[in-house]
């Protein structure tokens, strides 16, 4: 591809990504359709994406009961099904709705309807904000609240070139990532961070290579990975201001995965 000028999304491991990616990726991607069970006002893939995306961040939820609970309107108590009810309706959003900054903020005040009060929903945070282990312990310090709008302001410009840009299908899963990656280093909402980030990601892909891509099923890759998914996300560093992004080859090669091992 010609050389984009990015203000904030790395570039330098895009060689060593294309000698690395699978072979067949379009091949492969090309293969995927929609499930037989999806219809006009249901889609199992928007489920499956919803369910797993929710259950990385530790949400009690089986994909069997919320098909039966979108499909099918059987009942469950409300506590069960409402929040992967609001990030259903933030990916049916971005289905119908251009990748841009607005319409992030409006997908995340959808996703986090449950999430955060009403006054967060898709607004930056204005706070500190650190990422911690279930025993209490400091994994990861975000972007400063000073830093938060000035990078993501870099982040939609870069977005925006990118879905400018003539890429191949392996370069279209590289940057994909990489925003993924990004924006989940950012951390740019007091919470809703890792929902956003998924669904970004498949924004992405979706923009650039058409309706197939919301067939993709990364969220359930990453989750049945998720020690995986965490450990080469942590690859890059404890703090923002010292993130290496030339250890993100790992993370980066999880995507593609995703679409072979759907």
């Amino acid at each position: 591809m010609t050389t984009h000028k990015l203000k904030i999304i790395p570039t330098d491991l895009l060689q060593a990504y294309l000698e690395q990616v699978p072979k067949g990726l379009q091949e492969a991607f090309e293969a995927l359709h929609d499930a037989e069970i999806s219809t006009d006002t249901f889609s199992f893939y928007t489920s499956v994406s919803s369910v797993f995306s929710s259950k990385i961040e530790g949400e009690d939820i089986e994909l069997d009961s919320y098909i039966k609970h979108k499909k099918f309107g059987i009942e469950f108590l409300p506590d069960y099904t409402r929040k992967i009810d609001d990030l259903y309706n933030a990916y049916s959003f971005a289905k119908t709705n251009e990748l841009n900054e607005k319409n992030v903020s409006e997908a995340h005040r959808l996703l986090s309807k449950h999430i955060v009060v009403k006054s967060k929903q898709g607004k930056f945070r204005t706070k500190n904000i650190y990422v911690s282990t279930p025993d209490g312990r400091i994994e990861y310090v975000a972007a400063s609240p000073f830093e938060v709008e000035p990078d993501m302001k870099k982040f939609f410009h870069d977005v925006a070139i990118l879905l400018k840009a003539e890429l191949t299908i392996e370069e279209v899963f590289f940057y994909a990532s990489m925003i993924h990656l990004v924006f989940v280093k950012i951390h740019p909402w007091n919470d809703g961070n890792g929902r956003s980030a998924r669904l970004i990601e498949k924004w992405f892909l979706a923009e650039k290579l058409g309706e197939k891509a919301w067939f993709v099923q990364s969220e359930k890759h990453y989750y049945q990975q998720h020690q995986t998914y965490y450990k080469n996300i942590r690859l890059l560093g404890l703090e923002y201001p010292d993130l290496d992004y030339k250890q993100a080859l790992p993370f980066q090669l999880m995507l593609p995965n995703a679409v072979f091992n759907g």
